[in-house]
């Protein structure tokens, strides 16, 4: 018989609970989402076929990764891609672009930060971004930290471009941005030269543990420049290979907790290279995901 006193009590116990647990649901916790990366050999063959599998899978959300070059998404236009992702029933808030500034065969890549950027941005308001991400820095765009306050500025411009469209400009992380120079890393110029509602961060899990880095440093640093995060776990061999998430030593529930903190919005499933299939990894992933951490 539950008395007056005895649910008086437990309701104690619940209410002090809730206030000690971190609040790990910041973002929506019913996206659970991939970049398309990790299945970037069926996105090539197939891929409305690999995007209805990947909704079978249970993934409602993906990340794109091939604009920069064709200017079209796995070979369609904004408006075929846009059904295919409607089909399978996913979204695509978010996808991958290249700054653009190194040429390729001698000529430069269109649908980048530095060419073409205007037909980007519309085509990902088409199909219905709300970030476009720069993805990558090569070696030839990189350089000292000077170059660096440059790229910061190129930043600041595409994502008033961006801004115009209703759409948030990201930059994503390696760990060559925690390379030293001058007692100074890079990725603390991209964070503070460039314009803060301008170009936010989609911090990439495991290259800021390979490079000895905190992300919730950066939270309390940066606090709501990080909208997007991907999801990609660090074995624990001396390698330090990609692996399924849950299957390593990166602490998602801990970065999780102070998701608020950080802004983050959406999150996406990354495994650069997988054992086997990579829908059996991006499967596995899914499933500590649902049971450990939404």
């Amino acid at each position: 018989m539950i008395t007056r006193r005895s649910f008086i009590k437990t309701s104690a116990v619940l209410s002090a609970g809730l206030l000690a647990a971190p609040n790990l649901f910041a973002y929506d916790k019913k996206l659970i989402g991939l970049q398309l990366y990790t299945v970037r050999d069926a996105m090539a063959k197939d891929p409305v076929a690999a995007l209805a599998k990947v909704a079978k899978i249970g993934y409602n959300s993906v990340e794109g990764a091939t604009y920069t070059g064709s200017e079209l998404f796995y070979g369609m236009n904004a408006k075929g891609f846009a059904s295919a992702l409607n089909q399978s029933g996913l979204v695509m808030p978010s996808a991958h672009y290249r700054l653009g500034q190194e040429q390729v065969n001698g000529a430069s890549q269109m649908g980048t930060i530095l060419n073409d950027w205007k037909k980007a941005v519309d085509d990902a308001a088409a199909v219905g971004l709300k970030y476009m991400v720069c993805a990558y820095l090569s070696q030839a765009e990189r350089g000292d930290l000077d170059h660096y306050k440059k790229v910061a500025d190129m930043l600041t411009v595409a994502g008033q471009t961006c801004k115009q469209a209703g759409i948030q400009l990201c930059y994503h992380n390696h760990d060559f941005e925690f390379i030293q120079d001058n007692g100074q890393y890079p990725y603390e110029i991209l964070l503070n030269d460039t314009d803060a509602d301008l170009v936010k961060m989609e911090m990439d899990l495991y290259w800021m543990n390979k490079a000895g880095q905190d992300p919730i440093a950066f939270f309390d640093k940066y606090p709501g420049r990080f909208p997007l995060f991907h999801m990609k776990d660090m074995d624990s061999t001396p390698e330090k290979k990609f692996t399924e998430v849950g299957n390593g030593v990166i602490d998602f529930k801990k970065i999780l907790a102070q998701s608020k903190k950080a802004g983050m919005k959406y999150f996406f499933v990354e495994q650069d290279i997988c054992p086997g299939d990579p829908f059996d990894s991006i499967a596995k992933s899914i499933g500590y995901i649902k049971k450990n951490l939404v």
